[in-house]
């Protein structure tokens, strides 16, 4: 039972009963439905990029390095590891929080042993996560697959198998290398 309230077209005075009466009547008011008009920019950009394989990936030529299909693909690839990663954090956080009392000891450190691996676990996932985030980052402004270092082409390989690798593999074992002799 939807009313209205209209404006009242006449000038006389709204007793005080008249006024208790309309009070304890509840009233639905209905707003005016806006019609949604959206512009040519406004339209949601549909994706007409269909994911492609992992075997059409590595099949494509290196003039296709970094095309809009390929970058659909390892953000897509990023997305998916960078949502494990946070449900594995959910899993972990419900874990800890279960109290189970165990009045042997020997009992007690197995269980503390296996939530400090399992922490060890998330930690690595942590940094992972930055290292996901900042890929999705360089996909979105249009370095993603460009070494850092030369500027050379990372490869398709070596993003199919460390999808958040910065450095090309000669610029990577440079790197290493460098550490070790080093330590830095």
């Amino acid at each position: 039972m939807a009313t209205t309230i209209k404006k009242p077209t006449s000038k006389k005075p709204i007793t005080k009963k008249a006024t208790q009466a309309i009070a304890t009547k509840p009233v639905e008011v209905k707003k005016p439905v806006k019609e949604k008009v959206m512009t040519e920019k406004a339209k949601p950009i549909q994706k007409s990029l269909e994911l492609i394989t992992e075997a059409a990936l590595v099949k494509m030529s290196d003039k296709d390095y970094m095309s809009p299909a390929q970058l659909e693909f390892f953000k897509d690839r990023l997305q998916k590891l960078r949502d494990d990663i946070l449900k594995n954090a959910d899993a972990t956080t419900e874990n800890l929080r279960e109290n189970i009392l165990v009045p042997d000891p020997a009992d007690r450190a197995t269980i503390e042993e296996e939530h400090a691996l399992e922490l060890r676990t998330r930690d690595r996932e942590r940094k992972l996560l930055k290292k996901v985030e900042q890929a999705l980052g360089r996909i979105e402004s249009g370095e993603y697959g460009w070494c850092e270092e030369t500027g050379e082409a990372i490869g398709v390989s070596r993003l199919l198998a460390r999808p958040t690798a910065n450095l090309s593999l000669e610029a990577q074992e440079r790197r290493e290398l460098r550490q070790k002799l080093f330590g830095d």
